[in-house]
């Protein structure tokens, strides 16, 4: 019991459910974080090695995230215990299982994330009864496929780049985890002329100073891990840490930067495609070398923008310019706190979002 309450404060977790069916094999967890600005929008994570602490902390990303965005939902999260990798049939059964177990959860509505994808919320809207992130074909926008996260990534560092960032024209960029995200802030990245030197996945890192070659890169990566890519050096995953750029984007797992490897890296802004993707030490000893870093929460928000755009029955496009609105507009509050202030990028943002969620915790009922 203790285990559970050491994550409780002022704005949550409401409501922190385990789920198991020995039956489906299903393990999982759902946070509900916070609803005061309407029911609860996060991803299903599936993942061997997730834990409850994980699902919380994303789930406080989450609302902070929405609130920050001006949406209508709280933040929660799902993790559930598995190997995305499996059988596309084990996997259908195992989402279905899910979904059922969380029909009557009607305070969080579920969405894809790392190792669940449109097929899964398809499956899941069937089960569970609403779901968000959605195929083209029953009506929704897929998320994944049109490159939401990584537009908004994009956008975040055009906006900074009068308020502390680097010109994106001409940046170097290198991108840890080169999967959706990553891809998608990569080709966006290079509609305003910035240029990939580096990509990394879970089985090498591929570089080249002069330049990848960012649609064959994308080619293989449908198939083929980065490791069997014929052009650029290959190293071990870790070495993404390494590359000299302007710009690094973390797309992949949580703390991916710690104490111990963030002073090794030479980048000058991080734009955070991943959730929690730097330990705070390593943010505290990044702010102190000058390196701007564009908090989670602020950066990835293109995703449940669009995944909230498309809940209330928006379109495509509609999406595409709620992204471009929203996360432009924080980015910019939010680094001229900063600079008036002197505080860190994130303490500047945390402060925006629990101020909106507080205020929005003040016209809810009291029971």
């Amino acid at each position: 019991m203790d285990d559970v309450f050491r994550f409780a404060d002022r704005l949550g977790p409401a409501k922190i459910v385990h789920l198991h069916n020995e039956r489906f094999g299903l393990k999982a967890i759902v946070v509900i974080d916070n609803v005061a600005c309407g029911p609860s929008l996060g991803g299903v994570r599936m993942a061997p090695d997730v834990s409850l602490e994980e699902c919380f902390r994303l789930a406080r990303a989450m609302t902070l995230k929405n609130a920050a965005a001006g949406l209508r939902h709280g933040g929660g999260k799902a993790v559930i215990f598995a190997d995305p990798a499996m059988p596309r049939p084990q996997k259908e059964q195992l989402i279905r299982a899910f979904g059922a177990a969380i029909r009557d959860l009607a305070e969080y509505i579920p969405g894809p994330d790392m190792g669940t994808d449109e097929g899964c919320m398809a499956w899941m809207l069937e089960e569970a009864g609403r779901a968000a992130g959605l195929p083209r074909v029953l009506g929704g926008i897929p998320l994944d496929e049109i490159g939401a996260t990584g537009y908004g990534l994009a956008v975040a560092l055009e906006a900074a780049e009068p308020l502390g960032g680097v010109a994106l024209k001409g940046a170097r960029v290198a991108v840890q985890g080169f999967g959706a995200v990553g891809q998608h802030a990569a080709r966006f990245l290079a509609e305003r002329g910035a240029v990939l030197v580096a990509a990394a996945d879970s089985s090498a890192t591929v570089s080249d100073p002069a330049g990848l070659d960012l649609a064959a890169l994308m080619a293989h990566k449908k198939s083929a891990p980065l490791s069997s890519f014929v052009a650029g050096v290959k190293q071990p995953r870790e070495a993404i840490i390494d590359v000299a750029c302007e710009i690094w984007i973390p797309a992949a797992r949580p703390d991916v930067l710690t104490e111990d490897n963030a002073p090794r890296l030479q980048a000058r802004v991080i734009a955070q495609g991943a959730n929690i993707p730097a330990t705070p030490e390593a943010e505290q000893i990044l702010h102190r070398r000058g390196v701007l870093v564009l908090p989670d929460f602020i950066a990835n928000a293109g995703g449940v923008i669009c995944a909230a755009e498309e809940y209330r029955g928006g379109t495509e496009a509609s999406a595409f310019a709620a992204i471009a609105e929203k996360v432009a507009r924080n980015t910019r509050e939010v680094l001229e706190v900063a600079r008036a202030s002197g505080a860190a990028p994130r303490e500047a943002a945390i402060a925006l979002a629990r101020e909106r969620v507080e205020q929005a915790s003040s016209y809810r009922r009291w029971g």
